[in-house]
């Protein structure tokens, strides 16, 4: 694998991850970003001049079209430091011969961790009233309990089977909408399966852990929202775009639900809802976190090495963990 060029484009990428690479005969290049920007920002001209002669790209946000693919002959893996992977054209790598790869595994406890703290967050007022406290008023704000409330989880995969564990500390029932997979796993823990319709209007608590696809997209919408409790929060640290993030401005500007606990947003990829963030952000009843749930030191040295590991496979002409592959084009 000697001359192997591998380039990163996603931040905080660590030492381990590095050395992995290197000892497996990799040249690694990690993409000078100026502060503040992300992958996601580059355009097609600038991702081409950075992937030049690359055979291997750990990448975080960035659009891989199949234009870009295209203009990248030499390049043969495409690993995801993340398991999110809507903004990568997965035909496209099939039919050019890439293999396209997410870190499955590595971030699932940073997000339920993260989730479990917005909904504390959220339940317990927390900015809200930190905010009024450096405002000079230190009157008491009535919270809810997360203790012994019904906890609706839409996804139950690998973040959220983790939250479900959590959860079980809290005495919590919990409810949950997923595939016949989950069946087995719902049924250990003591997990009601039901239908989208029945967990809005009995959750306390909904929390969202489902992949973004056309059938997913504005999953909670206006009517979804108005199915829930006054005293509901909602919780989304999944995907940008899951929510109308209009309709839930209007819901929480209207009393329609309580709260809400927001990591991802619609204007990740859709500039025109820019606005409608702006004014979620300004509401006392909305936490928020800029996408940043799967961000701990812990998680990130373990997606980086996920990520890193299927790009050793790939190239050394091995296959990558099964749960990580998502396209693979070779013949």
């Amino acid at each position: 694998m000697t001359g192997k060029r591998v380039v990163v484009t996603q931040r905080f990428f660590d030492e381990a991850a590095r050395r992995h690479l290197e000892d497996n005969g990799c040249e690694v290049v990690e993409a000078d970003l100026p502060p503040g920007q992300a992958d996601g920002n580059l355009s097609h001209d600038e991702l081409v001049a950075v992937l030049s002669g690359a055979a291997g790209w750990i990448v975080g946000h960035a659009r891989v079209t199949r234009e870009l693919q295209a203009a990248l002959p030499e390049l043969r893996v495409i690993s995801r430091r993340g398991v999110g992977y809507e903004r990568v054209d997965t035909g496209a790598a099939g039919e050019l011969g890439k293999v396209v790869c997410i870190a499955a595994g590595g971030n699932d406890a940073s997000v339920a961790d993260h989730t479990l703290a917005l909904m504390l967050a959220a339940g317990h007022r927390l900015p809200e009233t930190q905010n009024r406290m450096k405002a000079g008023d230190w009157s008491i704000l009535r919270g809810s309990d997360l203790f012994e409330k019904t906890v609706g989880i839409i996804g139950l995969g690998r973040i959220g089977r983790s939250l479900a564990r959590r959860l079980s500390g809290f005495d919590c029932t919990v409810l949950a909408v997923s595939t016949e997979s989950a069946r087995d796993f719902a049924a250990e823990s003591g997990i009601e399966l039901v239908g989208l319709d029945e967990l809005l209007e009995r959750s306390d608590y909904v929390t969202i852990h489902a992949p973004l696809t056309d059938e997913t997209r504005f999953l909670i919408d206006e009517d979804a929202l108005a199915r829930m409790k006054n005293e509901a929060i909602l919780v989304n640290t999944a995907r940008g775009g899951l929510v109308d993030d209009r309709a839930l401005l209007e819901a929480l500007q209207a009393g329609t639900i309580a709260a809400a606990g927001l990591d991802v947003f619609v204007s990740e990829s859709d500039p025109s809802y820019r606005p409608v963030t702006e004014e979620l952000l300004a509401l006392p009843n909305v936490v928020a976190t800029p996408h940043a749930a799967a961000s701990t030191r812990e998680g990130l040295e373990r997606t980086n090495m996920v990520a890193a590991s299927c790009v050793v496979d790939v190239l050394n002409g091995g296959d990558p963990p099964p749960q990580c592959v998502v396209a693979d084009g070779r013949g």
